[in-house]
């Protein structure tokens, strides 16, 4: 802004020394002082303090200066929770009205409506994992993004649940003390080739302060029941009550 200001000043003594040239080039002093009679000294510097006035407060109000809010101020405590939404074909299944992955979804913007002040992350899988998004606040981005999931999101069909789950996890900040959850929504119809180090990564990732949360997506019996962990951190197996 003192830049600016600068500037301004200099071109305002440009134009002075530029008058003061002309004048002289005119050369009959009389003439000239006929010809600028209704000129104001004094009203050509006011002039110059407005401009330099409002050029500052123009400044100031593209800075946006805003005090800090006390919520802005303080220390978050909430949570950060990455879903890991299953997006292959399988989920298209209408079992659940009007299908798996649209029940899944329903169940993820009541699960934000219960967690206005925590962190929330997105990955979709099938055939691939995919960090869709990462840990954010923003919950009018993030249901956009869980509005758009569809099986085309992952070109390559399949489901990898490992995948997901190593995904999900390298979604968190591992250098902020915060609690971290993966919410992992899958139908079950599992085409991971390394399907039996699932447990292994479930009990891991709990280990190391990440537990797993599988809520059920279908009416299916046939899901396997993977050993996963609450909060409260006590084994647990998947209820098999729809969402």
């Amino acid at each position: 802004m003192a830049g600016g200001i600068v500037l301004l000043i200099l071109l305002f003594v440009f134009l002075l020394r530029w008058k003061k040239k002309v004048k002289k080039r005119i050369g009959d002093p009389s003439l000239v002082k006929s010809l600028i009679s209704s000129y104001s000294n004094k009203k050509f510097v006011l002039k110059l303090v407005f401009l330099i006035i409002a050029f500052g407060l123009g400044v100031v109000a593209v800075m946006n200066l805003r005090r800090p809010a006390a919520d802005e101020t303080s220390q978050r405590k909430g949570i950060d929770v990455v879903i890991a939404l299953d997006v292959s074909k399988s989920m298209l299944a209408q079992d659940l009205p009007p299908n798996r992955l649209e029940r899944a979804k329903q169940f993820i913007n009541k699960l934000m409506v219960a967690m206005p002040d925590d962190r929330i992350g997105l990955v979709v899988f099938a055939g691939r994992a995919y960090l869709q998004m990462p840990l954010t606040t923003d919950y009018g981005a993030a249901q956009l993004y869980i509005s758009s999931a569809s099986p085309e999101t992952v070109p390559l069909q399949g489901t990898v649940i490992s995948e997901a789950l190593h995904q999900s996890s390298n979604a968190f900040n591992t250098t902020e003390r915060r609690f971290k959850t993966v919410v992992l929504i899958s139908d079950g119809e599992d085409h991971d080739p390394e399907t039996h180090i699932i447990p292994i990564t479930l009990q891991a990732a709990a280990g190391s302060g990440i537990p797993t949360i599988i809520p059920n997506v279908t009416r299916s019996r046939r899901i396997p029941a993977l050993p996963i962990r609450r909060p409260c951190r006590r084994p647990v197996s998947p209820g098999r009550k729809p969402i």
